[in-house]
């Protein structure tokens, strides 16, 4: 079944969305064991595979296939996009988690890529990783060439200085320094929320929609990414590490500032409900377009637990 088919979602909005999620998951991890090589030199693709196959939400993927089916756009497109920035989030996770920047020791529930392999072959997996996720946008036959170029451009500039990258050099230079509200969205909505912005957008441009739906879409993206790392920093501090699959506390170890830290913990739960009817209400704004997974993405993103 191809993950963004319709007929999967016809039936009870719950049900049927567990079963448009199973079969999505299930094939953006046959693409990824799939496009992602074991046989590179020097042991290499195996620390690339340990760092993104058999782990993660796969939040971002599930946002590219949920903004294809609602713009009903190509599909194989849109699964090249969806392992495409999985490859660039896991990347950023490896190289997060290496002593220079946050060292940490366990990620999805096993020791990190450097813990495993070394920090020389963490931080060349990690290039290799960004690297392959522009090869997998661009083959040679299957996707029209303006619409790689367009989905190359959506990833870069989430990944780069004014996206990914930047909020995370602001993330490292704000340790032990006070935030405001505003500053601390600024540097999230860079770190966290262009990646899951753009997840969004690029499934997008698998199809057609006009302008304000584009625009629309674009709000519920920015309010879901800035959600998830309002719920990120909540449950830093009320989840064990074992239910995380990462290291709880560690922000607070670290003296960084949270939204839990700047906001306080209630208010901060409040922020993250008030994120996810905007990102409903920006759904509203996309006309006759079939919004109805996204919105229970957004659900999703505010009501988890790990």
């Amino acid at each position: 079944m191809n993950a963004a088919e319709p007929s999967v979602v016809r039936a009870d909005p719950a049900t049927a969305f567990d079963a448009w999620m199973n079969a999505a998951l299930a094939e953006v991890e046959r693409a990824l064991d799939a496009w992602v090589p074991a046989d590179v030199p020097a042991g290499l693709g195996e620390a690339m595979r340990y760092g993104v196959l058999d782990g993660g939400k796969r939040l971002r993927p599930l946002l590219v296939l949920a903004a294809c089916h609602a713009v009903d756009g190509e599909c194989d497109a849109a699964l090249r996009a969806a392992v495409a920035v999985e490859l660039i989030h896991a990347y950023s996770l490896v190289h997060d988690d290496m002593p220079c920047m946050d060292d940490d020791v366990l990620r999805r529930g096993k020791p990190t890529v450097h813990v495993r392999y070394g920090e020389a072959q963490a931080m060349l997996a990690g290039d290799a990783m960004q690297a392959l996720a522009f090869e997998v946008l661009t083959p040679e036959r299957g996707v029209e060439p303006a619409l790689q170029a367009r989905l190359c451009a959506l990833l870069a500039r989430a990944a780069g200085h004014a996206g990914m990258a930047g909020g995370q050099a602001i993330d490292l230079a704000s340790i032990g320094k006070p935030l405001t509200e505003a500053a601390l969205r600024d540097m999230h909505r860079r770190k966290t929320g262009a990646l899951l912005q753009a997840s969004v957008l690029m499934g997008v441009a698998c199809g057609r929609c006009d302008a304000a739906a584009r625009a629309a879409f674009a709000d519920y993206g920015a309010a879901v990414g800035l959600a998830f790392q309002v719920v990120d920093d909540i449950l830093d501090v009320t989840q064990e590490s074992q239910t995380l699959g990462k290291t709880a506390g560690k922000d607070l170890e670290h003296n960084k500032p949270t939204y839990v830290t700047v906001l306080g913990l209630e208010a901060a739960r409040r922020q993250a409900a008030q994120l996810r009817d905007a990102a409903r209400a920006a759904l509203g704004r996309c006309g006759t377009l079939r919004t109805g997974l996204l919105g229970q993405l957004a659900d999703m993103v505010v009501d988890r637990d790990n």
